[in-house]
Formats: C-alpha cells, structure tokens, sequence
C-alpha cells in the first residue's frame, strides 16, 4: 500500500488525475452539455423538475424501468426474461463495462439453464465507497489513498451478492473520514439532494442516498455507526434499515479507523423505494448462509416475526429531548402518524422522560466512545484541507459533560463506559418489558435535510447504534413554509437552526425501532405503520 503524502507533489495533482480518469470511465452520449447544465433549475429541485426525462439520454422504455418498477417487481420480470439483465445496467462512473460483460452472462445464464443464478439475478445494486471490488480502488474521500491499488479481493458483502446473481456497477460517494452528515470530500467534491441540491445529502452514505431518490439505483448498500444509513435516507427522502450489528456480513472494507477497539459496532444495510425491496435484500443475504463468507456475520436466518398476523402494535413513542428540540415540520409530521395510527387501533403510550435514558446522555455517551480511542491522521499526510463539516468538528459536549471522567486511564476508562453503556441498555430493557412495547416510533432526526454543512450531531440515530438496535427510516410529509412559518435559529454548534424559506418541500421521516436482534420484528412493524399512515 503506497499512501500519497504531502512531499510527493500539490495534492490537488492527484485529485485532477483521478478525476479525469473517473471521466474517461462515463460515455460520450452520457454527459450533459454545458447548455443543459446551464438550464437546471436555479432553486435546486432536481426530482420536482424531472431533470431525468429532459436529458435526452434515456429511452421512454429505460424510464419506464427505472421509475416505475420497485426491486421485487423488477426480479419478477429478469426471472421471466421479459427484461433482460443488460436493460437494468445503467448509471455508472466506475466499472460499467464490467456490470455490462455480467448482465450479458446472466441473460445467457438464463437462458441456457432456464432458471435464474440466484434470488437477485439481474438486479442492479449499488455499494457504498467503503465496500472493497476487486479490481476497483477504494479511497473513502482520502487524498492520501489515490497512491493505494486497487482492491484485491472483494469485502463479503460483495460476494454474497454477487453468488445471489446481482450486477455491481457503481460505488458512491461519502465524507471525509465517513463521520459527518454531509458527504463531501476533496477527491469527489460534495454529493447533491436531489430534491434540493442547496441541502445536504446527509452521510455518511449520502451517495447511496441520492441515488436512490433519484431513482438512479434501486436498491443500495451502506453503513451506519451513527446513523450513516438513516440520515442520508431521511435527507433524501427514501427507506433505509440499520440492522442490528453482523447479521449482514461487514468484513472486507476500507475504513481508515483502528480496528479491535472497544466501542460503537457499526452495521451495513439497505437503502431503497420501498420497504419491500428492504425485505428482499435482508431475507436474500441472510438466507444465504453469510457466516460462510465473513467470520464476523452472525449465523442466524431472516426468520418469521413473532408479531407475524397481528395488525394492531403497542407503540411507544420517544419523547422529544429538551436539549435536542424537534423542528416544527418533523414534530407535525410525528403529531400526524400518531394520530393516524391512533385511529387504526393501535396502542399507543407517550413514554415518559427520565434521566436514565434520554436522547441527550446517549449522544454523549456515544460521542465518548468515539473519542477515547487511538485514531489514525489520513488526512494529514497529503497535505489536504479537512472539508468544512469536519472542520466545524460539531459534538454535543459544547451542551454537556463527558459521562465518564476523562481523567481515568485508558482501561479504566473502557471499564467505566461500559458499565455506564451497560446500564443504559438495561434501563431500555426494562422499559420494553414494562409497557410490553413492540416497537418504538420516533423521529429520524430533530431536522429534515438542511443547507450544507449545517447538519451537526445525530441525537436520533446514534441512540440505536449504542444500544445495537435496528432502526428503519420511512419518509413521510415534508417540510412547509406555510404550515411552519416560525424560524427556530440554534447557536450552540450541534443542532441546525429551523429557516422555513430553506428547507421548504424537504422530505420529514419517521424511525421505527425493535430491541437488538429482533430486525424482522422491526421491519414487519415498519410495513404496518408504512400501510396505515397512507391509509
């Protein structure tokens, strides 16, 4: 592995290299003109001005595809031949003629065995920068790891997806270091909401997340450690799932962090249209046996829920955090589902706040677990700027104290956060055993998508991830000027302020959240709350 350092040459050097390299990679026909560019519209609403269809690029039959058909539908059709593998392939920066020379075996796969390689033949999926492809670099957003090969084997994932039958056609982007909420690098530059390109993607997934609002793929894979599945998903208006950790295979990627640390397990999941496709990816890959393919990946299958054929849940709803206050369009957003599942008939119990579990204590309970810990400078070494997300360093300890005293050594330190961990969780597992809850409702963020690099610290995600629960994001309402016209300005540099004019049409969303290792619980539950808040 050979790292580019700030003696070799001016960083910015190697990032026009790898750029017009990236470039040589997309077809002539594909890119736009600068008249075309020129043309978009100066509010940033890409989705709401159809930017796909008036390109010119696509077929009315490839729109027809791509917009109209979720990943279910889609493998009925591959499976039948009435799509081949070879129409569904498109939309690629960085191994497309490769996704092209697989969907051409699938198709003949099919047809001269007369049957499908596997549950996901045919589909395109999409991978999060992170996931390593033989044969294709991974440089997370690092300047400094232009100078690395490319991968020489595949991360687990990778190849439990490729033995199911997928086609592997693009990686996408992330932030530096992968732990801010707004996907911007040096190397790649900064990743666009579709729905408004003057806000955030969200991160640390957030190329996963456009792309799949932008109906660009339609069914990716990313990680999350904090909420980097969630928060692109709830910016960008689409569905994501945090499994709990290892039931999806996580070995084999490029992260840039020490491993073998005590802390936070991050988890990789889905991302899509619709909480169907959700499903397909989770049964699919843990059908597939993925011990067999990542030492790490637990040994459990996707089974039946226990709550399968029941219609009506016990709902607990988290109460919003006074140190993390909800913006009004998310608040009548959360306000309105409750209410309609209130009418369904489910039960619903506003939890009570207490001190022993509150949104606030995790944050920083969490935040110290990623500040204790040796950490590797892969940023230095190039001579590259940090990204301004970074730079802001947002933490909710401006708001607070470290839960365990910073002047422990390191190993009573580690002893000390995992007792107060420890006791956290158990505070939660009494609460679930008490109310006899199936699910808890909340809210994905205290924000919708904000302007760039205003996003901060990630309260309603990174709770989940310190008690390893599975959380599923469905998007539902979004955000009025002239329903929430009361601006909510926020100085303390962990919370974004509410600017009703900015974020106008954004996507809200709600999480729903099941005790560790009841994913299939989570995300039949998830189904029911998705059917009756539309009903």
């Amino acid at each position: 592995m050979t790292k580019i350092s700030a003696a070799d040459s001016d960083w910015s050097i190697h990032v026009q290299e790898k750029r017009q390299q990236l470039e040589l990679q997309i077809p002539a026909e594909w890119r736009l003109s600068e008249a075309f560019l020129s043309s978009l519209p100066k509010n940033g609403h890409l989705l709401e001005a159809d930017i796909s269809r008036r390109t010119g690029i696509f077929s009315e039959q490839e729109l027809q595809i791509t917009e109209n058909y979720s990943a279910v539908q889609l493998l009925q059709k591959l499976a039948r031949g009435e799509f081949s593998s070879l129409a569904t392939s498109c939309l690629t920066e960085h191994f497309f003629a490769r996704a092209l020379e697989r969907a051409q075996y699938l198709d003949e796969y099919r047809k001269r065995e007369g049957k499908v390689m596997g549950p996901l033949h045919g589909l395109p999926i999409s991978l999060k920068d992170s996931f390593c492809v033989e044969g294709v670099q991974t440089t997370i957003g690092y300047v400094s790891f232009l100078g690395n090969p490319p991968a020489a084997s595949n991360a687990a994932l990778v190849d439990v997806l490729l033995d199911l039958g997928a086609v592997l056609y693009v990686k996408t982007n992330i932030p530096q270091t992968m732990m801010t909420a707004d996907s911007e690098n040096n190397i790649y530059n900064r990743t666009l909401n579709p729905h408004n390109t003057n806000l955030t993607a969200g991160g640390s997934t957030g190329g996963e997340g456009a792309l799949v609002a932008f109906r660009g793929s339609i069914l990716g894979v990313g990680t999350d450690i904090a909420g980097s599945i969630r928060i692109p998903s709830l910016c960008c208006g689409v569905y994501g799932f945090k499994p709990t950790s290892n039931r999806i295979p996580f070995s084999g990627q490029t992260s840039g962090r020490m491993e073998g640390v005590p802390g936070l397990t991050p988890s990789a999941g889905p991302l899509a249209q619709s909480l169907e496709d959700i499903e397909i990816f989770m049964t699919t890959v843990l059908n597939s046996e993925p011990w067999r393919y990542d030492v790490t990946a637990t040994a459990t299958s996707w089974n039946r829920p226990q709550t399968a054929g029941r219609s009506l849940l016990t709902i607990g709803i988290l109460p919003e955090d006074p140190q993390f206050p909800l913006h009004p369009p998310v608040r009548r957003a959360l306000k309105s589902a409750i209410a309609a599942l209130s009418k369904k008939g489910h039960r619903i119990l506003q939890l009570e706040s207490d001190a022993s579990r509150n949104v606030a204590y995790a944050s920083r309970l969490a935040f110290q677990y990623f500040t204790y810990g040796p950490h590797i400078d892969h940023i230095s070494p190039s001579g590259e700027p940090q990204v301004a997300s970074l730079a802001k360093s947002s933490s909710p300890m401006f708001t607070g104290t470290f839960p365990v005293d910073q002047k422990l050594g390191v190993f009573e330190k580690i002893h000390a956060l995992h007792i107060a961990r420890k006791t956290y969780a158990d505070a939660w597992r009494r609460t679930w055993v008490q109310s006899n809850l199936d699910i808890i409702l909340a809210p994905g963020a205290q924000n919708t998508a904000v302007p760039h690099d205003t996003y901060g610290w990630p309260p309603y995600t990174v709770i989940w991830n310190l008690l390893d629960y599975p959380a599923c994001i469905i998007p539902y309402g979004r955000a009025s000027k002239e329903l929430d016209p009361e601006p909510m300005l926020v100085t303390d540099g962990v919370q974004p302020s509410y600017e009703p004019e900015l974020v106008d049409g954004a996507p809200c969303a709600l999480q729903v959240i099941a005790p560790r290792y009841k994913d299939e619980e989570c995300l039949l539950a998830a189904k029911v709350i998705d059917r009756d808040i539309r009903g």
